[in-house]
C-alpha cells in the first residue's frame, strides 16, 4: 500500500499544470545541487589536512568527532526552518479502506526517501575515506558512516515533529536556540565540554564494533514519538485548538489608516504577511540572515575583497525587501481578480507596494547597524548598498514584478518551497546583484572602489529623489501586464 501511495505522489506531481511549466526551474536547482554536491565532495577529502594546519597538535578525527554534536544541534535547527512538511489529502484515503497507520507512515517515510536530505553524506563519506581510514581502517570508516547516518534520519523526523508540535515557527526556534546556547555558554566557562563528551563519544564508536548500533535508537525513538504524536492529532479538527494564537494576527493595523489608500493597502499586505505560513516562515528566515555578515566580515579573505563586502552588504541591509521583493504582486495572485474589481487606482497599488519595500529596506538597514562597529569601511559600503536598494533595487523589482504570471499559493509548505518561482526570478537578480558587484570589482582592480561606491550612492538617491517618474514607468507597465497577469494567476499549479 505505501508504494501505491508514493506512486499517486509521483502522479499527483506529474500530472500537475506547473510540472513542465517549472521543468526549466527544476533543471536549474538540480545544476546547483550538482554544484554543491561536488563542493562537499572537495570539502570532504580536504578536511583533515585543513584541520591539521588550523590545530596542528590535534588529530583531524577527534577534532571532527568533537564537532559533531554541535553539527547535529545546527543542521536540526536548518532543518527546522527549511524542511517542508509531508502532506497528504487525508479525507480523500480516509474514505477508502486503508489503515490509519499506512497513511502515518506514508507522511513519516516520505522526507527519508527525498535524496536533498541525505547531502550531509556527500561530505561524511569523503572524510571517512580520506580522514577516518588511515586511523582507523576501513571497518573504523564504516562504523563512522553507520553512526553519521543515524543522526541524519533522525533530524529528518524530529525537525517535522516540532513543526507539526509547537504550530509555531518562531517557538521552535527559541527553544533550538536555547539547546544550542546552553552547551556553549558551558563549554565556553568550562563548566562543562560538550566538544569532549561527543569526542570520546564519536571515537568509541568509530574504534568499538557494536556501539555504533546504538545511535540508531535516536531515529528509532523519533519515529515513535511521530506516531504518537499523529495517535493524538489525527483528524484536521485537532489541530484548531492550538491555532488560537493566531487570533492576535486579526487584528487592524489601524495606524496605517492615516496614510489614505495606500496605508490601508500596506495594512492588508502585512496581515497576508502574518496570516500565513510561509510568508511568516520566511519573516523569520529573513531575521537569520541578518546575521550573514559575520561570516564574510570576521574572515580576513574577505576583508580585501570589495566585491565580496558589497555583496554581503547588499544582501544585509535589503534583507527584506530582497526576499518578499520576489513575490510582490504575485503574492496577491489568489485574489487578484477581486483586487482589479476594486476602487483601487494603480498608482495607488503601485505605491503601496513601492513604500512597503521601503520599509522593508529601511528596518533592514537599522538591524545592521552594529555591523558599524567593524570600522568605517564597512560603514561606507553599508550606506552605499542601502542607497542602491533604495533607490534602484527596489524600482527593478516593481518593474520587473508583472512579467512573472505564475500564482504564489501562500498556504502551500513554508520554506525552500519553489512553487510560484519561475526563471525570471533567477534573472532579476542580475541587475540587483551582479551588476554592482562587477562594478566595484572592475574598480576595485584601479584600487578605486570608493569611486564605484560613490557611483551606486548617486544612482540610489537619484532613484530615492526622482521615485515618481520612476514608479510612473512600473504603473504603465502593469497597465500593460494586468490582463495577463489575471490569465496567469487563474491557473492552479
Amino acid at each position: 500500500m505505501l508504494t501505491i501511495l508514493f506512486k499517486h505522489y509521483w502522479l499527483e506531481n506529474k500530472r500537475s499544470p506547473g510540472f513542465y511549466r517549472n521543468l526549466a526551474v527544476t533543471i536549474f536547482m538540480g545544476l546547483i545541487a550538482l554544484y554543491f554536491v561536488a563542493l562537499f565532495v572537495l570539502l570532504g577529502f580536504m578536511l583533515p589536512g585543513m584541520l591539521t594546519e588550523a590545530v596542528p597538535d590535534s588529530s583531524p578525527v577527534d577534532l571532527f568527532h568533537g564537532g559533531l554534536l554541535y553539527t547535529v544541534i545546527a543542521l536540526l535547527f536548518f532543518r527546522y526552518l527549511m524542511q517542508p512538511l509531508s502532506r497528504i489529502n487525508l479525507q480523500a484515503y480516509q474514505v477508502l479502506p486503508i489503515k490509519r497507520r499506512t497513511l502515518v507512515n506514508y507522511l513519516l517515510l516520505k522526507p527519508l526517501l527525498n535524496p536533498a536530505n541525505y547531502l550531509t553524506l556527500c561530505f561524511v563519506i569523503p572524510f571517512a575515506i580520506s580522514g577516518i581510514y588511515p586511523v582507523h581502517g576501513v571497518a573504523g570508516a564504516f562504523r563512522f558512516i553507520l553512526s553519521v547516518l543515524p543522526l541524519i534520519l533522525f533530524n529528518t523526523l524530529l525537525a517535522p515533529l516540532m513543526k507539526r508540535q509547537f504550530n509555531n515557527l518562531l517557538t521552535g526556534m527559541v527553544i533550538l536556540l536555547v539547546v544550542a546556547a546552553v552547551p556553549a555558554l558551558l563549554e565556553y566557562f568550562g563548566i562543562l565540554s560538550l566538544f569532549s563528551a561527543s569526542r570520546q563519544l564519536f571515537g568509541m564508536m568509530t574504534s568499538t564494533s557494536l556501539l555504533w548500533m546504538t545511535a540508531w535508537l535516536l531515529p528509532l525513538c523519533a519515529f515513535l514519538l511521530n506516531r504518537l504524536f499523529f495517535a493524538r492529532n489525527y483528524y484536521p479538527e485537532t489541530f484548531e485548538k492550538k491555532k488560537t494564537w493566531r487570533q492576535a494576527d486579526t487584528k487592524r493595523f489601524t495606524f496605517m489608516e492615516r496614510f489614505g489608500k495606500i496605508g490601508e493597502l500596506i495594512s492588508l499586505e502585512i496581515k497576508l504577511v502574518m496570516r500565513h505560513k510561509r510568508t511568516r516562515s520566511t519573516l523569520y528566515t529573513a531575521l537569520l540572515f541578518l546575521l550573514y555578515g559575520l561570516i564574510f566580515y570576521t574572515n580576513p579573505v574577505y576583508k580585501e575583497s570589495p566585491g565580496w563586502l558589497l555583496f554581503v552588504a547588499i544582501f544585509l541591509t535589503g534583507t527584506g525587501m530582497l526576499i518578499f521583493g520576489q513575490w510582490i504582486i504575485n503574492w496577491d495572485g489568489s485574489h487578484f481578480d477581486f483586487l482589479m474589481t476594486r476602487n483601487i487606482k494603480t498608482n495607488t497599488y503601485i505605491r503601496a507596494n513601492y513604500f512597503l519595500l521601503l520599509a522593508l529596506c529601511i528596518l533592514s538597514f537599522i538591524a545592521t547597524t552594529p555591523y558599524f562597529l567593524f570600522g568605517t569601511k564597512i560603514i561606507t559600503i553599508h550606506v552605499a548598498a542601502f542607497l542602491y536598494n533604495a533607490g534602484v533595487n527596489i524600482h527593478i523589482y516593481l518593474y520587473s514584478a508583472s512579467f512573472n504570471t505564475k500564482r504564489l499559493e501562500l498556504s502551500k509548505g513554508s520554506s525552500m518551497n519553489m512553487q510560484g518561482v519561475s526563471y525570471k526570478n533567477f534573472i532579476v537578480m542580475i541587475p540587483l546583484l551582479l551588476v554592482p558587484i562587477l562594478l566595484v570589482s572592475l574598480f576595485s582592480l584601479f584600487s578605486a572602489s570608493h569611486i564605484a561606491l560613490v557611483i551606486l550612492s548617486v544612482l540610489g538617491l537619484a532613484g530615492i529623489l526622482f521615485r515618481e517618474p520612476l514608479l510612473k514607468i512600473s504603473e504603465k507597465q502593469f497597465l500593460n501586464r494586468k490582463y495577463a497577469l489575471c490569465t496567469g494567476y487563474r491557473n492552479k499549479e
